[in-house]
């Protein structure tokens, strides 16, 4: 969800919040970066939660979908992260680190589990149509891996990949030709050059695509599903469809064995995202409406399909929202506390995990940093974070750098 959630307005009721709506920011002085930026008073969350399901979690009426299905979620309602700004937090959420250059979740994933379907990536990313989050490739890219672990960018309308079907009367005996050729002379190459990764990787590329000609299109092919999927997934709705189109596609990637998918829900700036500086209310009902009912399909859907227990679906932002009123009804960024949920594949469902403080400004009971949600998604995944290293720099390299610890409490 790029741009930064809300927590207190979606997963984490804050009733002393509401009580205390315009006072000042207590203890204000004792945070000098937060003051700085001019916080303005305590903005109390007008959303209405209903405790939902078996477990009795109260969810905000900004998901009716999605509170039906509370009881398969683990909400962490203490994470937090390091960074105020978009393209430092959306990196270190993405990589773990605050700086470009290092690889992504789902580079390490199809680094140390390889991919289930040799014709498709093992790792797609999903972009908003009002476009891509700030900072761009190096959110999904393999950084100093060998550039076949970056993800595979897919479109959700007309061909799958840019360039993917080669040229009118090209067929596919001549093609083959043509990068047997190409791959001998790029072989010759290599063989003087053989830490030259990227070209390694753009061998590895164009047998790829070859392959993916054939299979791609019918992976992303949504004609082949049921009227009632399209309903379930909200593509019968102009608001819900593009998010819903993009979950659904998710899935057949996932049933396909593709084995790390990436959805954004929000792109551009302000409230073309869930950036609400300007009213949280407004932003936050146009970007919940267009994710609630599609997410929530995409769970019952790998439900009724027997995938859910192996499939983990991780919702996060890159951080949350202040408290506090940013031009009277809007909310600036805060990494202090937020909230994430995870489904599936692991995961203890109707659960919440940690707190934040009375005002749900900042992360106090269990609190979850950035490294041990990742040590965590890997742990659910079969991976000890600790050893799945890289050899970089001089030194073994992991996505959870030297921190990271598995949050054991919302394990199965």
């Amino acid at each position: 969800m790029y741009g930064g959630v809300s927590q207190v307005d979606t997963w984490d009721p804050k009733p002393e919040l509401v009580k205390r709506n315009g006072q000042p920011m207590p203890n204000l002085d004792n945070d000098p970066l937060f003051k700085v930026r001019n916080p303005g008073t305590l903005l109390g969350s007008t959303r209405k939660f209903t405790p939902s399901g078996r477990s009795g979690i109260p969810v905000s009426d900004l998901y009716p979908h999605l509170s039906q299905c509370v009881d398969d979620m683990a909400i962490v309602r203490s994470a937090y992260a390091d960074s105020f700004a978009h393209g430092s937090g959306l990196l270190q959420m993405n990589t773990g680190f605050l700086r470009q250059g290092f690889p992504s979740v789902g580079s390490w994933l199809t680094y140390g589990l390889g991919s289930l379907n040799q014709n498709l990536p093992g790792y797609v990313v999903m972009l908003d149509p009002r476009g891509g989050p700030i900072g761009g490739a190096p959110n999904w890219g393999s950084g100093f891996m060998p550039a076949s672990f970056q993800a595979t960018q897919f479109r959700t309308s007309g061909a799958p990949v840019i360039d993917l079907q080669p040229p009118a009367g090209t067929s596919a005996a001549r093609q083959r030709d043509q990068l047997d050729l190409l791959g001998e002379l790029n072989r010759r190459h290599l063989t003087d050059r053989p830490g030259e990764t990227e070209l390694r990787a753009r061998l590895e590329t164009y047998e790829l695509a070859f392959r993916m000609q054939r299979e791609a299109p019918e992976a992303v092919d949504l004609s082949q599903e049921s009227a009632a999927t399209h309903a379930l997934y909200g593509l019968d709705n102009p608001a819900t469809e593009p998010f819903g189109r993009r979950c659904l596609m998710a899935r057949r990637l996932v049933e396909r064995g593709v084995r790390f998918v990436q959805v954004y829900s929000g792109g551009g700036h302000n409230d073309q995202n869930w950036d609400a500086h300007g009213n949280v209310n407004a932003n936050h009902e146009l970007h919940c409406l267009e994710t609630d009912q599609p997410i929530a399909g995409l769970i019952r859907d790998l439900q009724s399909r027997g995938l859910f227990d192996e499939t983990l679906i991780v919702w996060t932002g890159e951080f949350g929202r202040t408290p506090t009123g940013q031009n009277g009804v809007g909310r600036d960024h805060s990494p202090r506390g937020f909230s994430v949920w995870l489904a599936g594949g692991g995961i203890r469902g109707g659960v919440t995990h940690g707190a934040t403080d009375d005002l749900g400004f900042a992360a106090v009971e269990k609190k979850v940093h950035v490294h041990d949600l990742h040590a965590t998604i890997l742990h659910l995944l079969g991976i000890d974070h600790t050893l799945l290293t890289y050899f970089h720099g001089g030194r073994d390299m992991r996505l959870t750098d030297v921190e990271g610890r598995v949050v054991e409490e919302i394990l199965a």
